[in-house]
């Protein structure tokens, strides 16, 4: 009889763990950069800026920020900064806070005790990605039509890709990532 009590104690137990809401947060700045990786494209180009995203390490350091700042904000005050509909944010860091600016063709990150500012761009004219550091910017990806991408690989060559399940596998075969690994 004492099993039976336990193992239904133990159901219940899980079942009220996933129902109920943690205090944990809700990890906003990582969950606003994963939903617009989402409307990127169609799902073979969200493929391919979710693995340059992770090369490059934007999913890990909006997870970082949320983890050790945004979700103690959120659980102290009540309200997540990442939800704000401001155009310009403050995030604090490990080593510094950050301003993060977006308009209507990127987003600009400016480290506000260094100063050094990032800027990921939006060109639509060649229709691509790039980022741009130290007065240098590099091209990530860019379509070349409904079908196919010019992406970047680790030793700064670029390759075409087709927009189709093989042709994500493809290049993350060429880049060395194991996506399965990262889900």
């Amino acid at each position: 009889m004492k099993k039976k009590t336990f193992i239904v104690a133990t159901v219940v137990a899980l079942s009220a763990s996933m129902m109920l809401q943690s205090c944990i947060g809700s990890f906003a700045l990582f969950n606003k950069v994963k939903a617009w990786n989402d409307h990127v494209g169609d799902k073979f180009v969200n493929e391919i800026v979710f693995v340059a995203m992770w090369i490059l390490p934007v999913y890990e350091l909006s997870f970082m920020a949320d983890l050790f700042v945004l979700n103690s904000i959120e659980f102290w005050s009540g309200s997540n900064p990442a939800l704000a509909q401001a155009e310009t944010k403050v995030v604090d860091g490990k080593d510094a806070q950050y301003l993060v600016a977006r308009d209507a063709t990127g987003y600009t990150i400016t480290n506000m005790t260094t100063k050094q500012v990032t800027r990921f761009n939006f060109n639509a004219e060649d229709n691509s990605w790039s980022i741009e550091n130290n007065g240098k910017e590099v091209k990530l990806f860019s379509f070349v039509d409904d079908t196919h991408v010019n992406v970047l690989l680790r030793d700064g060559s670029y390759t075409t890709i087709e927009l189709s399940q093989a042709g994500v596998m493809a290049y993350e075969e060429l880049v060395g990532v194991d996506a399965f690994a990262l889900r």
